[in-house]
């Protein structure tokens, strides 16, 4: 009798304060298995050149995304700088029946309602944590993008984000990024067994079940 081979996707998200690495680990997770996608926002603010529908963002006017909030097609969503964002339920879904796994780079709150949806036994959370406030700061300033007012400003929003990090099923110091990356992967491969993970896991267990009362007669 051969083992089930359908798997549930997994909703992994992925948060953590800006510099701690987390968008290095997500490119890497992506790149170790291709069939992983990232989420697509929807959003009510204007495209920006380059930017495609349904690529870049799902772009909605704000009736339209109120409208799916409404009915709970929004696995979450928040109100930032005048404009909408949330993440469809209805893509995601259809990706993780397929078992396809999708992921997150949101913030703690955004963790937090896709935690508490309909999808919310598919969820695997990982915060990322810097080795060091020190290192934290190196990181931003090493990267050279921003001004030391915006760094200042990251580093105040830091610690909000760190206060958050025990409402998530695991935590990762990234002190090296090659072994949190072996971390991040290990939690992953065993996640994705997990049994609300293997919906074929019912039928081979009755095909179990039936041999024992095929042998007892």
């Amino acid at each position: 009798m051969s083992q089930p081979d359908t798997r549930r996707g997994l909703l992994i998200i992925l948060s953590s304060p800006s510099g701690a690495g987390k968008s290095t680990l997500a490119k890497r997770l992506m790149a170790w298995d291709q069939t992983l996608s990232f989420s697509v926002s929807a959003t009510t603010r204007r495209p920006r050149p380059g930017e495609v529908d349904g690529s870049d963002y799902h772009f909605l006017s704000e009736s339209a995304f109120k409208s799916m909030v409404r009915n709970g097609e929004m696995l979450e969503h928040a109100h930032v700088f005048g404009n909408f964002y949330g993440s469809p339920m209805g893509p995601v879904k259809a990706a993780i029946d397929r078992g396809c796994d999708v992921l997150f780079d949101i913030d703690w709150q955004g963790a937090q309602q896709i935690k508490t949806s309909a999808l919310r036994d598919h969820v695997l959370s990982i915060f990322v944590l810097p080795p060091s406030i020190a290192e934290l700061r190196r990181r931003l300033v090493s990267r050279g993008q921003d001004a030391p007012e915006t760094i200042r400003k990251r580093m105040q929003k830091s610690w909000d984000e760190i206060s958050h990090w025990d409402g998530y099923d695991y935590i990762l110091v990234n002190d090296d990024l090659d072994a949190t990356f072996e971390q991040l992967k290990t939690i992953v491969s065993a996640e994705r067994l997990r049994q609300p993970q293997q919906p074929g896991l019912v039928g081979f267990v009755r095909g179990l079940q039936s041999e024992f009362e095929e042998d007892e007669q």
